[in-house]
């Protein structure tokens, strides 16, 4: 604990060291019953992380919100608590990084969606929720060996995806690179030890020439009399990975495993270093980079070049100003005030406008996988820097073509597009762009609007979004009569009844789920792409079976199992294809276990059961083939079924008593009787009772039949 305070006591009031003692006591009280996963107390896990806050020099509100931010989560802590003890400050900070709680989520992916809108919601009102999400996940993947190998494999494969990609965005290069390294030896650990291995093997060579390279450019700098630090490193392994898989390359084949690094006064030096190295060593063609004319998105600014050693061995050279150093270690945290809590720089918000966009672009989003793949591409993928004809930088996701070019200009430039040029040449709307095109958009007002074949061309959700809201304005009642007709013509396919599922028990929840109002609003959104057919169809039929389920449970908790004859499917019937349907006994031939049934899809209530031989099922087999579906009994069944049998016998006294003492003497119940006599000095009885399976029944009509006064008896068919 005396480390942290040692580490930050500098330049902090005395009040703000007090609320930090206070804290860290608070926190390792809250803690203090729990164990990590490697047996080390829980406070472990605060205390280190508001150690690497303070490492990136962040102000006293976010180290103490670092300490906490588990409390909420992981002990019996609330929030208005939190309130009370330290402040609404700190309190919003912990409450934007805890996890979503006391909901129930489908899948895996929609509770990481949603953990994930929650935070980046949080995160665009105040960045520092992000800064110590990051350096939560930076702990736990410090001590990630500690879990068990899936749940490694897991954690690692989503900081890969997510959080690493999210430190590069916010220009974090010092969390990025140690993120990805620490990933990589979980996600591919033998990828990770051939690579360490590799390296380790050409270290001796490697530090050779890196020493002799930069022995080189220091008396080469000096004389020219440029103050400069320099520093020799390998890049860092992911990198290295991810160049060796993506280029299907060999280590050696690796063009700039070794990178020095030159950090001097000003942009001027920058510019005067490039031309010293350049007549020091031949430049390797397409590979010089200026990201100080041209910054990356996530501020990062520096001179990137490629030259070929005197060994014939390349390596890369980065060339920046110490405050660009400085921003490219830490990013958005470099442009904080760190003692006032606010950022410095005026022009951070414009630093952030892909977030906004992004929780723009979440409210046309139908489902926790399409917010996951707007991330992974728009927010996170590689990059591409093309140019307005009027030499402006437009900075694209990889991958991006003109239309994805037009609706980032604006929605009238994409919606009225009838071409483009690049540098100078016509080329097709799917075309994809490249760093340093220059792109022209045509445009008529003649242009009767997008197509829906854009919706696939397309790369970025911002496109396809603007694309969508176009379609959704300019043609609701033609997108509410094609969703219509698209969702019927589904549901038919899938022998559903729509107007059971559009029952509004059905409709309410799946209403909240896409976030509409009405039908109409449902159907437009089918009909212009904002949903597919599939996500609305099965959400209702989900809601659908999940309340019909519920009534089956409810019925069979209030009345006898047998008496009712309609097992769950579980227990009785296996219908193909569908382990949730609905099934009900027809009554017409009451089938039981051992007799061959099909099934009918009724419209409505689910399937009903037939037994094959039953007149009613034949009078329907050819007319509705499209809804017959194949079932089977289900195996090790114990449940009792209904059976009717129907007796014709001489009407004598005793007769009655004889046939059910045969019932009872073969412990069958009976639930119903009914019984008409004939003209011909005959009585005809049925008898409903419970048995468990044909072969049962057999025996006991074997037995009715022994009785003298008995004509006939059979099971009653349809």
């Amino acid at each position: 604990m005396n480390g942290l305070l040692k580490k930050i006591g500098e330049g902090y009031k005395k009040e703000e060291m007090e609320l930090l003692k206070k804290a860290m006591e608070f926190a390792k009280n809250a803690h203090r019953d729990q164990k990590r996963q490697s047996g080390e107390p829980f406070f472990s896990h605060p205390y280190e992380v508001a150690d690497i806050l303070a490492e990136l020099g962040l102000d006293m509100e976010t180290i103490i919100a670092g300490l906490l931010h588990d409390v909420i989560e992981d002990t019996n802590i609330t929030l208005d608590t939190l309130k009370d003890e330290f402040g609404p400050e700190i309190a919003k900070l912990v409450d934007g990084v805890t996890k979503l709680g006391h909901f129930e989520f489908k899948t895996k992916e929609e509770e990481q969606a949603e953990s994930l809108r929650k935070m980046l919601l949080a995160m665009a009102k105040d960045i520092r929720v992000i800064l110590i999400k990051l350096a939560d996940r930076l702990h736990n993947m410090r001590t990630l060996e500690y879990f068990e190998e899936k749940k490694r494999k897991e954690i690692a494969t989503e900081t890969l995806e997510i959080y690493a990609p999210l430190a590069h965005r916010l220009g974090i290069y010092a969390i990025k690179a140690e993120l990805d390294d620490l990933s990589l030896k979980y996600v591919d650990p033998q990828g990770y030890n051939e690579l360490i291995n590799v390296l380790e093997t050409t270290k001796e060579q490697r530090e050779k020439s890196l020493k002799a390279v930069m022995d080189q450019l220091k008396k080469k700098l000096r004389e020219a009399g440029i103050e400069a630090e320099i520093e020799g490193r390998p890049k860092h392994l992911y990198s290295i990975y991810r160049k060796m898989h993506e280029q299907h390359k060999a280590f050696g084949e690796i063009y700039d495993v070794i990178a020095i690094r030159i950090v001097v006064d000003t942009v001027k030096d920058c510019y005067g270093a490039l031309g010293l190295v350049h007549t020091m060593w031949k430049p390797l063609p397409g590979r010089f980079k200026d990201f100080i004319a041209v910054p990356k998105q996530n501020m990062y600014q520096a001179l990137h070049t490629t030259l070929i050693g005197s060994d014939g061995v390349p390596f890369e050279v980065q060339i920046r100003t110490r405050e660009m150093h400085k921003t490219a270690e830490y990013g958005i945290a470099a442009h904080w005030k760190y003692k006032e809590g606010r950022a410095e720089s005026s022009g951070l918000d414009a630093k952030l406008t892909w977030l906004r966009q992004l929780l723009e672009w979440q409210n046309d989003m139908s489902d926790a996988s399409e917010f996951m793949q707007t991330l992974k591409i728009d927010v996170f993928s590689d990059e591409v820097f093309v140019f307005t004809p009027k030499g402006d930088v437009i900075d694209l996701v990889k991958g991006s073509t003109p239309l994805d070019f037009a609706y980032h200009i604006h929605s009238a430039v994409g919606n009225k597009c009838v071409g483009a040029r690049v540098s100078g040449k016509m080329v097709p709307l799917h075309y994809r762009l490249q760093t340093g095109d220059i792109v022209e958009i045509i445009t008529s007002p003649a242009s009767h609007g997008p197509s829906r074949d854009w919706l696939k061309i397309v790369k970025t959700q911002q496109a396809k979004s603007k694309i969508r809201q176009w379609f959704k304005k300019e043609h609701r009642e033609e997108n509410i009569a094609k969703g219509r007709d698209m969702l019927e013509k589904e549901a038919k396919r899938q022998v559903y009844d729509l107007a059971v599922l559009l029952k509004p028990e059905f409709t309410e929840k799946v209403f909240k789920k896409f976030t509409i109002n009405t039908l109409e609003d449902m159907y437009a959104a089918i009909g212009y792409g904002g949903f597919t057919t599939n996500q609305v169809l099965s959400r209702l039929i989900e809601e659908y079976k999940r309340t019909v389920k519920a009534e089956t449970k409810q019925k069979e908790s209030e009345a006898k199992p047998a008496k009712e004859g309609k097992p769950d499917a579980s227990e009785g019937v296996n219908v193909e294809g569908e382990p949730d349907m609905l099934v009900r006994f027809a009554r017409c031939c009451n089938p039981v276990p051992g007799d061959d049934i099909a099934g009918y899809i009724t419209r409505g209530r689910g399937v009903s059961i037939h037994r094959t031989d039953c007149s009613n099922f034949k009078s329907i087999m050819g007319l509705e083939d499209g809804r017959l579906i194949d079932v089977s009994w289900a195996g090790g069944n114990k449940q009792a079924y209904n059976a009717q049998i129907q007796i014709l016998a001489e009407d004598k006294t005793g007769v009655f008593a004889a046939l059910t003492q045969v019932l009872a003497s073969n412990n069958v119940d009976l639930y119903a009787v009914n019984a008409r006599t004939n003209n011909n000095g005959t009585v005809t009885i049925n008898f409903t009772v419970a048995i468990q399976d044909a072969s049962q029944v057999e025996k006991i009509l074997q037995k009715i039949l022994a009785v003298k006064e008995v004509i006939k008896a059979h099971r009653v068919s349809a």
